[in-house]
């Protein structure tokens, strides 16, 4: 069974303003297996991150075959923390996109771990939302 590690950042340059993803993910072996880096249009900066994890979650869906368990980097400790369940979601307009990863989180039917990261760590992610957002 794959054990995949999946880096997601999400980011703002106004918040709200124009915004974008990045997601890198890697297998047991640590090659890239999937990597984007997209614009989502204007959004905040939590809820950008969540657009990310959201978009991770999407694409792990179509090709889960195999694949036994998975662990989320991200540098958004809020995001961590409530998808861990520490933190309450207290903003309706995150609310929904929690609800909706949370949701596609249990559908998986694999065991998902959440980590917090450095910034510094997740540069893979950083990189690619931010080329997104200098070529807007």
């Amino acid at each position: 069974m794959k054990h995949l590690k999946i880096f997601t950042d999400g980011g703002s340059r106004g918040n709200p303003g124009p915004s974008a993803i990045g997601i890198v993910i890697k297998d047991e072996k640590g090659r890239v297996v999937y990597r984007k880096g997209e614009m989502i249009g204007p959004a905040t900066n939590n809820q950008a991150e969540y657009y990310a994890l959201i978009h991770a979650l999407n694409r792990l869906d179509k090709d889960k075959e195999g694949v036994g368990a998975v662990d989320f980097f991200l540098d958004s400790k809020l995001v961590v923390c409530q998808m861990q369940g520490k933190f309450k979601v207290k903003s309706p307009a995150v609310k929904n996109l929690w609800l909706e990863a949370k949701q596609k989180e249990i559908a998986l039917e694999i065991p998902v771990k959440y980590h917090l990261i450095p910034r510094e760590l997740n540069f893979e992610a950083d990189k690619l939302l931010n080329q997104a957002l200098n070529l807007s």
